[in-house]
């Protein structure tokens, strides 16, 4: 079903910019409005952007294979899910930590995003990441995160997770032990899988860093706070020779990546509470970010200091 968080930025591009380019280029007022803004020589100084960028790491581009998200079956029971491998074939700029407690309290200060559940809410240690937050919030926050530093930031999609995680990145495979036509095997795999995850957890958010760095410099991924991407569930049945017989998308239950991949309802905040649509459920909720550099940033830039655009 559709759902007004799965848009692309290709798609903000075309709704945004026409109307902003004919804006300025009508009448006496677009005059005006550049020189405001300070896109003559003369002009009053810019005012700095109120909030610095956060801490970012830059990948590059490379070939990465990974297993696909979401459900997989055939005859009625689970497979593996296909591998794919894909080029990158440009940079990608992502936070190196997930975002902190702090730094969202910040933007729930300002009114721009709800405040998390009371249990994530306590005062102090705003230094261990945002938790408590729903795909929802986490958009809310990029929004209010672009306007502050004058960036364009959005959430990752689930392969930027991947080419970002790196050897971090968990494998979805059941495994030799369910290789096998068994119906049966493979759905003892499963839950076995499924089981094994939730036992001798730690579910209590650490500080930024506790988990390390992996090869590419991102810190903490694969920790117990799974990460939102705009990334729709999907569940596909496959036949024996291959060719999808139904691949069924839930724009609205979004995958989450962490210790393993899980599929979340948009606007569930704590995993613990309900919400996961498939496989055991997460730990706790948090998000990064990646920032883009679209080819209107420069556009963008002066009409966020103005408030004209979000």
């Amino acid at each position: 079903m559709a759902t007004p968080y799965a848009r692309s930025d290709a798609l903000s591009a075309l709704v945004v910019i026409p109307p902003l380019l004919l804006a300025m280029g009508a009448g006496l007022t677009a005059g005006l409005f550049a020189m405001k803004a300070g896109f003559f020589g003369g002009s009053t100084p810019e005012a700095p952007f109120a909030t610095s960028a956060p801490q970012t790491i830059v990948v590059a581009p490379r070939t990465v294979s990974y297993r696909a998200p979401g459900e997989y079956t055939r005859g009625g029971y689970p497979v593996d899910a296909p591998m794919r491998t894909v080029s990158i074939e440009r940079p990608l700029t992502i936070m190196k930590h997930q975002v902190s407690k702090g730094e969202y309290a910040r933007c729930v200060a300002q009114g721009a995003c709800p405040a998390p559940e009371p249990e994530f809410s306590t005062p102090g240690q705003d230094d261990v990441p945002a938790t408590g937050v729903s795909f929802a919030d986490a958009r809310a926050y990029a929004t209010w995160l672009s306007r502050e530093t004058g960036e364009t930031w959005r959430l990752p999609t689930d392969e930027e997770l991947v080419f970002a995680a790196g050897s971090r990145f968990p494998d979805e495979a059941l495994g030799d032990a369910a290789g096998g036509t068994n119906r049966a095997d493979r759905w003892l795999e499963t839950y076995r899988r499924e089981t094994s995850r939730g036992e001798g957890r730690d579910g209590v958010p650490k500080s930024l860093g506790q988990f390390g760095e992996n090869e590419l410099g991102l810190a903490d991924f694969g920790g117990n706070v799974w990460e939102w991407t705009t990334t729709c569930f999907h569940r596909v049945n496959l036949d024996r020779a291959g060719p999808n017989l139904d691949d069924t998308s839930s724009c609205g239950i979004q995958m989450v990546a962490g210790q393993h991949r899980a599929a979340m309802v948009y606007f569930v905040r704590n995993p613990k509470g309900g919400g996961c649509a498939v496989g055991a459920p997460p730990d706790n909720l948090g998000f990064r970010l990646v920032k883009d550099t679209p080819w209107y940033e420069p556009l963008l830039r002066p009409l966020r200091k103005t408030h004209l655009i979000s």
